[in-house]
């Protein structure tokens, strides 16, 4: 009996050293905190589990209990706050990277620039041709993320003004999803965040004013000069937040902001 007792002792001493910390959100923000997770761990011995599924999905989990920090690429909405505050939770929001988002083309199409208003008419679906906006006589194909994603909701807000996708819109589960069908169909059209870009797609020259086109880069986000730019987000509860402050600090920290800009992201500072 006291062997038994003495067992179950050291397995409630020891659990808490082989608790995992969960994070759960953003496509966007995925590759980046694997990377966190990765370092953090090598450096402190302690288990962080990383899974996208959306920004939607990650805030949804915090509010149930079933991550420990959600990850977004977006701010809470009010309903979401409202929810947190239902289920007893006061929420820490910490901004840890910032990103720019992307309009990737097929490389075979010889568009290199768009106006936020062109991009308005594509993705609303009032611009339908290449031939539309200076390109081939090709009908155009819009990729776009699913309603759960923060990349969704900020694409609405910021370049659509708050006007709806086209109904017929393709959605994409995932970022990368987006890269392989844009990359796979000549009149394609997405958006992606700066760390997915790579040769198989083209990144577009944006211009919010109509006269100065910006590509995305890691040199133009951190001026500012591109124009579509947003914060990255950690969010949970403020009564765990000394469980959580190790590793926030840690991808605040310069080794944590060092890792930001590797992956592709734009770091704090």
């Amino acid at each position: 009996m006291k062997k038994l007792i003495l067992s179950l002792m050291m397995v409630c001493t020891l659990a808490p050293s082989f608790y995992a910390q969960k994070l759960k959100g953003s496509d966007t923000v995925l590759p980046l905190a694997q990377k966190e997770a990765e370092a953090y761990g090598k450096k402190t011995g302690k288990s962080v589990t990383v899974i996208g599924g959306g920004s939607g999905v990650g805030i949804a989990a915090l509010i149930e209990g079933t991550t420990d920090i959600a990850t977004a690429s977006r701010k809470m909405k009010f309903d979401e706050k409202v929810k947190c505050q239902e289920s007893g939770k006061a929420i820490v929001e910490k901004v840890i990277a910032f990103d720019a988002l992307a309009i990737i083309v097929n490389p075979s199409n010889p568009v290199s620039k768009l106006t936020r208003q062109q991009l308005e008419g594509i993705f609303t679906g009032k611009i339908t041709n290449w031939k539309q906006v200076g390109g081939a006589d090709l009908k155009i194909t819009p990729y776009s993320r699913e309603t759960s994603s923060g990349t969704y909701d900020f694409i609405k807000e910021y370049v659509l003004l708050n006007k709806n996708y086209m109904s017929s819109i393709l959605s994409m589960p995932a970022t990368g999803a987006i890269v392989q069908s844009v990359s796979q169909t000549k009149g394609a059209i997405g958006y992606v965040g700066l760390a997915y870009l790579n040769k198989s797609v083209k990144a577009i020259h944006v211009s919010f004013n109509g006269k100065t086109f910006i590509a995305p880069s890691m040199k133009t986000a951190m001026d500012k000069t591109y124009p579509i730019i947003r914060p990255l987000f950690f969010y949970y509860d403020k009564k765990k937040e000394k469980s959580y402050l190790p590793l926030v600090n840690f991808v605040l920290s310069a080794e944590g902001q060092a890792i930001v800009e590797k992956v592709g992201y734009v770091p704090l500072k």
